[in-house]
């Protein structure tokens, strides 16, 4: 799987909005729905925390996409 870097200049992103910066859903109702049945993994585990934090390196996953967060100014 190849990952998409997504560039932040926080020190973290929320995981529905990382999803929707990547493209992976078009909305913050899909976000939520697909976090909360577990389709979506965080540094290679099931995550069902919509607000889960991701910081810089974390990872993420859903269907056949990933995604990688990254520090940029």
């Amino acid at each position: 799987m190849e990952y998409k870097k997504i560039f932040i200049k926080e020190d973290f992103i929320r995981l529905d909005s990382a999803l929707k910066l990547a493209g992976f859903v078009s909305t913050g109702g899909h976000a939520k729905m697909v976090i909360q049945n577990g389709e979506v993994k965080v540094n290679g585990e099931v995550c069902t925390m919509r607000g889960k934090k991701l910081y810089n390196g974390f990872t993420a996953e859903f269907e056949e996409n990933g995604l990688v967060v990254e520090n940029g100014s």
